[in-house]
């Protein structure tokens, strides 16, 4: 199973978006249950390096909320695939370095 990006959860977005609160409801909770189905044989994390909260995503994220200093490995596509359209407004990309002005 893929967490990011799943098309099921993408569907129940766009019924919460349509209005449609049960139905969105309805969706969430059967991905939720094919998750945690998943989770008893399957190594979920999406993460690429090694560390000692690998797939132990309560733990992980609750440690990065705590220290505020960055986000965990497995958020930074997410988010930098959300900013792409705004750094394009300055011609930047994700993936370019910045240069102090010199």
């Amino acid at each position: 199973m893929t967490i990011d990006g799943n098309p099921k959860e993408k569907k129940a977005m766009k019924a919460f978006r349509r209005g449609n609160r049960a139905e969105g409801l309805k969706i969430q909770d059967e991905f939720v249950d094919e998750l945690r189905n998943v989770l008893r044989t399957q190594d979920h994390c999406s993460c690429k390096k090694a560390c000692k909260f690998h797939g132990k995503c309560i733990e992980c994220v609750s440690i990065h909320r705590a220290h505020q200093d960055h986000l965990p490995n497995c958020f930074h596509i997410m988010v930098n695939q959300k900013l792409e359209p705004l750094l394009q407004l300055t011609e930047y990309k994700v993936n370019d370095t910045i240069q102090p002005d010199s």
